[in-house]
């Protein structure tokens, strides 16, 4: 399990997670939180090389506001 990044905001239903560094994780990865919860899938990666956003389709059941400033790590 490797940190991807950490949530910075919820958009149009998705969690958009910012990646600490040029590392992410790819398009149908399976993204969990800190209690190996599942959380969703990254459904798209986009902006900046250096450190980009990925966009996380949740999971039913997943409360996407209560994810915002929370890291997820990829499974």
């Amino acid at each position: 399990m490797r940190r991807v990044g950490s949530v910075v905001r919820v958009a149009q239903g998705l969690a958009i997670v910012r990646a600490p560094d040029a590392e992410y994780a790819d398009v149908g990865t399976d993204i969990v939180d800190d209690q190996l919860r599942t959380v969703g899938s990254v459904v798209d990666v986009f902006g900046p090389v250096e450190k980009p956003y990925m966009a996380v389709s949740p999971g039913s059941n997943v409360h996407l506001p209560g994810l915002v400033g929370s890291a997820l790590y990829a499974r």
